[in-house]
């Protein structure tokens, strides 16, 4: 009876050797990975910045492969072992300790963030009103994002050049990309309404690889975290593919109910400045329409659409995609006015309850408002943010300042109602930097 004692008690201390062994090893390999050498969990949290492509921002960090000097295949050098073969091994594990690797490989893995995917096409005198724009989203935005900035080559440096000394807030990455319209074409589409403003209308097959964008013009200013639309993609039902604001939310002053020679959607139309897209249903969907009985693709329709209406349409790719949504009114998920809130919201008094009951959740300055005293609120709001810096009591401090020169806009409509442009704003700052981070 003993001697089976003894033998249960040796094998009980074996077993505890063997596991202290097995969580020494585990804490070396953790601490080379702390150190450079080996894998780093927290790097995984960060190599959605590791995309590269031209024009990556620095200030998205250096994770991944390439920012391990001489070590740019890791499993080049992986040994095999009975433990655990080479094809059970994750792709960047070189087979070190491999019994233990393949062990804890599922707890030691961090699924990078997800990205929110932001459009934007600048032409011309645009770059300082984009810059604002993409501060903006910057500045409340949670989840890591990833712009796509379609620019002429002359801007491309001046991009390059202010985003990458924003890199310090390792909160974004930027790709730059030129502009291009199919070539038999690319003149026509080029001149269409305004320089460059129909390239979103080609998004979809450019952007490959993306699955959902949200496209903003330039005059675009985010007074809420970009990450609130973000989440209205799960709002989609089975057959909504994009998501814009109405044109006009009374019709009395509508311009497409009043003047539109060609279809437009609903009552007075929709506004494409802020548009969400779930591209990947778009890429996939067969569009009806009134040129053929044979439902087209995107990439397919936009040429024949242009040749049909292009003597009868005036905001350009605005008015096709009013055209395309009122043959397909199913495939479009229509949210409120807050969220795309214009001068024609105020200019003859306010006209969006949503905006007054919430305030305003972004802000677009059409008609060239943030530049001219024609609309002075607005104005007060786009300077505000340009001259804001990162600092988060730079931020905090811009809401007093922003009340009183918008105190000063009383003598006009939009002034008048003055406190929904700050409404959201003052919530935002409250939540993004005045809440403990458990708490945000």
């Amino acid at each position: 009876m003993r001697r089976y004692l003894r033998v249960v008690v040796l094998c009980l201390a074996c077993g505890f050797c063997s596991l202290l062994y097995a969580f020494s090893q585990l804490a070396v390999s953790l601490e080379e990975g702390a150190g450079g050498g080996g894998w780093k969990p927290q790097a995984a949290a960060a190599s959605w910045l590791a995309d590269g492509g031209r024009g990556v921002g620095r200030g998205a960090g250096s994770a991944g492969p390439a920012a391990r000097p001489g070590r740019s295949d890791r499993c080049k050098d992986f040994s095999l072992c009975y433990w655990n073969p080479y094809w059970m091994l994750p792709s960047d594990v070189c087979g070190m300790n491999c019994f233990w690797e393949a062990t804890f490989r599922y707890s030691l893995k961090i699924e990078p963030p997800e990205k929110m995917h932001l459009a934007v096409v600048a032409c011309g005198e645009r770059l300082e009103e984009t810059l604002t724009m993409l501060k903006s989203a910057i500045i409340f935005s949670i989840k890591p994002l990833q712009f796509h900035i379609f620019a002429e080559d002359q801007l491309h440096d001046s991009f390059k050049d202010r985003l990458d000394s924003w890199s310090f807030l390792q909160t974004f990455n930027y790709t730059l990309y030129p502009i291009t319209f199919p070539s038999e074409n690319a003149a026509e589409w080029k001149k269409l309404f305004k320089p460059c403003a129909s390239q979103r209308l080609f998004l979809p097959l450019i952007l490959k690889e993306v699955d959902s964008l949200l496209y903003v013009d330039t005059d675009i200013l985010f007074l809420r975290p970009v990450d609130d639309i973000w989440s209205l993609l799960k709002k989609f039902n089975s057959t909504q593919i994009a998501a814009m604001a109405p044109e006009h939310e009374e019709p009395r002053i509508g311009w497409y109910n009043r003047f539109a020679r060609h279809p437009y959607y609903g009552k007075t139309g929709v506004n494409s400045g802020v548009m969400l897209m779930n591209m990947t249903r778009m890429r996939r969907k067969y569009f009806k329409n009134d040129m053929t009985t044979v439902h087209l693709k995107w990439g397919d329709i936009l040429m024949p659409l242009l040749k049909k209406y292009k003597l009868n349409i005036t905001w350009g790719d605005q008015d096709l995609l009013n055209i395309m949504f009122f043959h397909n009114p199913e495939s479009l998920f229509v949210f409120p006015c807050q969220w795309n809130y214009r001068p024609d919201h105020c200019i003859y008094g306010s006209n969006c309850q949503e905006a007054e009951d919430e305030g305003i959740f972004i802000l677009h300055g059409n008609r060239g408002v943030y530049h001219d005293d024609k609309q002075p609120a607005f104005r007060a709001v786009y300077e505000a943010l340009r001259n804001c810096s990162f600092e988060d009591n730079n931020i905090r401090s811009l809401l007093k300042p922003l009340e009183l020169e918008l105190q000063k806009t009383v003598h006009t409509y939009c002034g008048k109602i003055y406190k929904i442009f700050i409404k959201q704003l003052m919530k935002s700052i409250q939540d993004r930097y005045d809440r403990p981070p458990k708490e945000r």
